[in-house]
């Protein structure tokens, strides 16, 4: 997809998707054989339920049906959220992931996996889970030493409260 049609897109759907509450997070055209697909990433600082994806969907359907900015071909829309192992880029994108586990890959080349406690203009304030029985540290890292971060996904957390009592029965 050419540059000029992204921005296009974006200048386009971007109202209506922010009208409905959301954050217009990424667009993208794919070709799959003959049928092109626009895939609309959207988001929000509390999520999207599945009634506020219908209902930005037909808006977005309703607007590029009234417009030629997907050209004449056919094409499929599909709208959707980041998905649980989300690409964190934008602030907004780590203030939603606090208290979540994210994998860092950092300016030097080093990885750390990490779970971020809070975010402020600068960095992370972060707990790094112990090692074979080790204690969790706290870290602070800057968003300029972060190369890339994603959201890594727990099967078998504990919620605090669990964690909470267990450290008080170890005390």
């Amino acid at each position: 997809m050419s540059t000029t049609q992204s921005e296009r897109l974006r200048e386009l759907l971007e109202p209506l998707v922010t009208s409905q509450g959301l954050d217009l997070e990424e667009i993208a055209v794919d070709s799959v054989g003959r049928k092109r697909v626009l895939r609309v990433v959207v988001d929000s600082d509390t999520g999207a339920d599945l009634d506020q994806i219908a209902d930005v969907s037909r808006a977005l359907s309703a607007k590029l049906d009234e417009t030629d900015a997907m050209g004449a071909g056919e094409y499929t829309l599909e709208v959707g959220t980041p998905g649980a192992e989300r690409l964190l880029k934008e602030h907004r994108h780590y203030v939603r992931a606090v208290d979540r586990l994210v994998k860092f890959q950092l300016t030097g080349g080093d990885e750390l996996v990490a779970r971020i406690l809070k975010v402020d203009d600068d960095g992370l304030d972060l707990e790094v889970p112990g090692v074979k029985g080790r204690k969790a540290t706290a870290r602070r890292l800057a968003f300029s030493d972060v190369d890339k971060a994603r959201v890594q996904v727990e099967f078998s957390r504990k919620d605090s409260k669990e964690q909470q009592d267990e450290q008080e029965e170890e005390a």
